[in-house]
């Protein structure tokens, strides 16, 4: 199972910038509140914008497995490509998963060696990222994953308009049978399209927001395309779920890792959250995780409707790469974060052993010693030298990268969010901000109802001399 070792956070390591170990005293006021917060987590399970929380339980779990095999076993053996089209939580969980679960050079390997389609997913509408994709997709031999609940996200619904219109003029009439969509099962642009055109289709389960989505539909069938072990997620996240119940804050992970990150944030200035992972195939799980963070709990408003302005800026890192790049900052710049590494204990066959006989004196230190064990040194060293520096972290063990650890991983931190949205008293599950910017691209593209919005951001960015040339 994943560990987190918060030694680092507390004022016995890193003095009056980490948390008085008493705190954590499980007789204490702020033990009793997180098990009060557990309780109220338990009765809303499952209800309002926290369905999420069942995708890995009966009967969603079953179900949603069973229909993703039955498309992905119908469609393997048809395509040598999968390109997912989305944004946001529509991507980021497929992109972190795939890194995370198959090898960096997945879609070099010839396809005797890989056990699914190449898989790309497209996350954005920069025009040359697209077409470099889908120049190098013949689109009769590839299938178009669609992720949108609505269908009328832009930067969607204009990837699938142009992917639709190469498939009519590469295949004719059967264009549909070559996308899957994961939409609204009821109602929605995309729903009508899908109907009318006779796409297939997965659900977007009611209740469950594009952040919190990877371990659905969503996620999953790129993944089963993949090969992924789509069950053994699935058995991690809810092994997590299992000890995140647990009333007693040392004995659950979701609860500390969100109350040591509140009170940093709140109560030590800490609001800058760095996640580092010691591990390549990891690190666009740092990705996953700043959406996740940073939208679920960036919020102007609590649920009282006063002004709080709370939230805390995630930060992405890789280790080694970045003790090279960010750890000058990170020791001697302002002490206003906290750091989270996470760390592989064994690669597995994956492993190199360092060679013997290189014959350079100031090199033989490294001589029979393996990479891991060089990762790992170099992830201790950079710990030690944050402790030096009185700079809090903690750090969430991996026993190995498999596809059980990652569902741990990935539902320890959406149980983490859900304690954090309730410790702030905001709403972790809207995204107001976010649908002002929806608006304006709306207007300034001419969509029909939102012409208010074009005048509002052509008199807030009129033309001036304010630039540089």
């Amino acid at each position: 199972m994943l560990t987190i070792d918060y030694a680092n956070c507390l004022s016995d390591r890193v003095g009056s910038h980490g948390l008085d170990p008493a705190r954590l005293d499980p007789s204490g006021d702020p033990a009793a509140g997180m098990a009060a917060l557990t309780e109220r987590l338990a009765a809303s399970r499952g209800t309002g914008w926290e369905r999420w929380r069942e995708l890995w339980t009966e009967p969603m779990r079953t179900t949603h497995l069973n229909s993703v095999r039955a498309i992905a076993n119908e469609c393997e053996a048809r395509f040598e490509d999968v390109v997912v089209l989305g944004i946001g939580g529509s991507a980021l969980g497929n992109i972190a998963i795939q890194s995370a679960l198959n090898p960096p050079t997945y879609n070099l390997l010839p396809a005797a060696e890989r056990p699914g389609p190449r898989i790309f997913v497209v996350d954005n509408v920069d025009p040359a990222n697209l077409g470099a994709v889908l120049g190098l997709c013949d689109p009769k031999t590839t299938l178009f994953n669609v992720i949108s609940k609505s269908g009328e996200t832009a930067e969607t619904a204009a990837q699938f308009m142009i992917v639709r219109e190469r498939l009519q003029q590469a295949v004719g009439a059967r264009w549909a049978d070559h996308v899957v969509a994961v939409t609204d099962p009821a109602k929605g642009t995309m729903r009508t399209i899908c109907d009318e055109a006779g796409i297939a289709t997965l659900p977007v389960p009611e209740g469950v927001g594009g952040r919190f989505s990877a371990l659905s539909p969503v996620g999953l069938f790129s993944a089963a395309m993949g090969g992924i072990d789509v069950e053994a997620l699935l058995d991690g996240a809810k092994a997590m779920d299992d000890r995140c119940s647990n009333p007693d804050l040392l004995g659950n992970p979701a609860a500390m890792l969100a109350f040591l990150l509140v009170e940093m944030g709140t109560r030590k200035g800490k609001p800058n959250h760095v996640l580092m992972p010691y591990c390549n195939s990891l690190y666009l799980l740092a990705d996953w995780y700043r959406q996740l963070w940073a939208e679920s709990l960036g919020k102007k408003h609590d649920v009282n409707g006063a002004e709080v302005f709370a939230g805390f800026t995630p930060i992405k890192a890789l280790g080694t790469t970045d003790q090279h790049s960010q750890v000058q900052l990170y020791r001697e710049g302002p002490n206003d974060k906290v750091f989270g590494f996470v760390e592989v204990e064994s690669f597995g066959e994956e492993d190199i052993s360092i060679p013997t006989g290189m014959g350079v004196e100031a090199l033989e230190y490294l001589e029979g010693k393996s990479m891991t064990a060089l990762l790992n040194a170099e992830k201790r060293a950079t710990e030690y030298a944050l402790v030096e520096s009185s700079r809090p972290n903690f750090t969430i063990g991996f026993p190995r990268v498999d596809a059980h650890h990652v569902g741990e991983f990935m539902a320890l931190w959406q149980i983490a969010t859900a304690y954090a949205g309730l410790m702030l008293n905001i709403d972790a599950y809207d995204q107001p901000a976010v649908e002002t910017g929806k608006k304006a691209t709306f207007g300034l593209m001419g969509r029909s109802g939102f012409a208010e919005w074009q005048d509002k951001v052509d008199r807030a960015l009129a033309p001036t001399s304010r630039t540089v040339r």
